[in-house]
């Protein structure tokens, strides 16, 4: 008997996780959208339901008309269940300390708060200093902090899963053995650590150029520096300690690194070069990209020299993996638009002829790393609600 006992709450808590994770990718359901979904009985699904309601982990929204009878009830996640929050760590020279920027994002997707602050990170202990961040934007979003079951973090470096540690961080702090650890036992919750263009790429799929690609690369050129992350099919590339997409470091011609030809300083060399002038780097292609649209000489010049430098680095990405799509994004790739893909585009062909490669360039114009690690923060909120759900 017990063993029969065991095995029917197995499978209650099998349905309840089946239907739970129906409204939480769908979206509000109503009880025969879910029996048609899950394959359930009337009865079974009615009573998952049931559960589900007293749980708060689902609540009825709305109602709709059925035919004859009764209107149907439509469930929907119940949005305070759990959140999660995410933080983008970036190393903002032109401020001279780094930026913080920090999300509250609830069950269902929606963001509660936000806000964004400059750490010093060299004079300021990283765990509280990540913690306190983590309680002001709970209070920005009129939430406690108990609810909060998952804080993500996008970093401009490489995380290593298997030692727990930090590599190639340029904010001081960061790379500090056990810092990971410290800031789960500080924080109280489960702490997710990713590279920024990685977490970058995720919101790409998530709502931007790579949302229908089968898989896709993603060149990150920023004002800092670059990055490139591999998404194939959905799942992310990091590689044996996270390095993967660490494309700044290879070399390239003349012993010359790749960061070395395309960051922000080298852009704003190459543009000084072709009389073209302005603050950053974001702002000098912005301004050459369309003066290059008008057909605009020196525009052109350095528009093309620029995008042969990046097909330089990027061929190797491309006769390496093959990738179907390369998204060019950061705030310099995104400041060329289609000026610069297309120029990319030629470049590249010229450099790789026997491959056909299709270049575009990011629609994620907000912080996409944020974003990304919003997506990422949920996700890992949600697969932990399903796997208690799972479990009798």
């Amino acid at each position: 008997m017990t063993h029969l006992g065991g095995s029917s709450k197995l499978l209650r808590a099998m349905n309840d996780a089946a239907a739970l994770s129906h409204v939480l990718e769908r979206g509000p359901l109503t009880r025969g959208e879910l029996r048609d979904l899950t394959g359930l009985s009337k009865p079974t699904i009615s009573e998952a339901l049931r559960r589900l309601t007293e749980a708060r982990l689902v609540s009825v929204v709305g109602y709709v008309s059925a035919g004859p009878g009764p209107n149907a009830e439509v469930y929907a996640v119940n949005p305070d269940a759990a959140y999660a929050v995410a933080l983008s760590i970036r190393d903002q020279r032109d401020r001279g300390t780094p930026s913080v920027t920090a999300a509250v994002t609830d069950l269902a997707g929606a963001v509660r708060g936000r806000l964004e602050s400059s750490i010093d990170f060299a004079s300021t202990d990283t765990v509280a200093a990540v913690a306190d961040t983590v309680d002001e934007v709970c209070k920005e979003a009129g939430i406690s902090r108990d609810p909060v079951a998952h804080v993500q973090i996008a970093v401009a470096g490489s995380y290593d899963q298997r030692s727990d540690v930090l590599h190639h961080m340029e904010v001081p702090g960061w790379e500090r053995p056990g810092l990971v650890e410290d800031l789960r036992r500080q924080l109280g919750v489960t702490v997710g650590v990713d590279n920024d263009v990685n977490l970058a790429a995720v919101a790409e799929r998530a709502g931007g150029a790579g949302r229908d690609a089968e898989s896709f690369a993603l060149l990150w050129l920023g004002e800092g520096g670059l990055g490139l992350a591999i998404d194939l099919g959905g799942a992310l590339l990091r590689g044996a300690r996270g390095g993967a997409g660490e494309i700044g470091y290879m070399p390239v011609s003349g012993g010359a690194t790749f960061t070395q030809l395309v960051n922000g300083a080298a852009v704003l060399d190459l543009a000084g070069a072709h009389g073209l002038a302005a603050p950053t780097a974001a702002a000098t292609m912005a301004a050459a990209a369309a003066r290059a649209a008008q057909k605009d000489p020196a525009a052109l010049e350095f528009v093309t020299t620029l995008a042969g430098r990046i097909a330089l680095g990027l061929s190797a990405v491309v006769a390496v993996l093959d990738p179907p799509l390369v998204v060019i994004g950061g705030e310099v790739g995104q400041a060329g638009g289609e000026v610069l893909g297309d120029a990319v585009a030629a470049a590249l062909a010229a450099a790789t002829p026997l491959l056909d490669t299709a270049i575009a360039t990011s629609r994620v114009h907000d912080d996409a790393a944020l974003l990304g690690a919003q997506e990422a923060g949920r996700a890992a909120v949600r697969d932990a609600l399903l796997a208690e759900l799972s479990r009798p």
